[in-house]
């Protein structure tokens, strides 16, 4: 029977040692491992940059909308401050004193026994100034519009020439509160007042005394 000779198996266990080494085969893994840690690292990398842009992307849809929202908000008051004059407008329009309106009034009371000397009409305003409306960060404080309150007087120098002069002032007073018209704009609180009366004077237009009388009338005061 031959006899075999293995010549290289010194180099080979040699060699199956070095295979069978447990630093290389430490060193194997952890070349593995930081390869690893190295891919996972880089997925956060770019999932952080994603997440990056996305948190830009509706950083920049909230401005957006913050400025729509603003925009919004001063159009609500610029709305409502037109409304508000238009309201106001269309109150002055209907509500005004009319000076054609008293004339006409008192052309329908009238006494053969009285004349009107004189007439005056005093309109006075109270004005209120606007108070602008405030913006702190997102939040909107109110204005308040301004206004004004009208009130006016109306006095009546009147010349009574009847037969027994000053016997027609309160006739003539009483002639005035119950006219519809100063009925309708004094109310029930507001009456003809009777401010002035003279003595009997001759009256030489007459041919006999006559009596000057003043009336006051305060219509209720208007807030607009």
């Amino acid at each position: 029977m031959p006899i075999r000779l293995n010549l290289l198996a010194e180099a080979q266990a040699a060699e199956e040692a070095r295979r069978r080494d447990p630093v290389k085969r430490a060193i194997w893994i952890g070349a593995l491992l930081v390869s690893l840690m190295l891919g996972w690292a880089s997925s956060l990398h770019v999932k952080g940059m994603l997440v990056k842009s996305e948190v830009s992307r509706l950083e920049s849809d909230m401005a957006a909308l913050t400025n729509d929202y603003r925009h919004v908000l001063e159009n609500q008051r610029k709305l409502s401050d037109v409304n508000h004059r238009l309201v106001s407008l269309n109150r002055l329009t209907t509500n005004r004193f009319l000076n054609g309106t008293l004339l006409n009034a008192l052309q329908h009371t009238t006494h053969e026994d009285v004349q009107l000397v004189h007439l005056r009409v005093m309109q006075e305003y109270a004005i209120v100034e606007e108070i602008k409306p405030r913006t702190n960060a997102n939040r909107v404080t109110p204005g308040k519009p301004g206004s004004s309150t009208e009130r006016i007087t109306l006095i009546l120098d009147a010349n009574d020439t009847s037969v027994n002069a000053g016997s027609m002032v309160l006739k003539f007073k009483d002639l005035l509160a119950e006219n519809q018209y100063f009925q309708s704009m004094l109310g029930r609180t507001n009456e003809v007042v009777l401010k002035n009366q003279s003595a009997p004077n001759f009256n030489a237009e007459a041919g006999r005394p006559s009596v000057l009388f003043t009336l006051e009338c305060r219509y209720p005061p208007v807030t607009r």
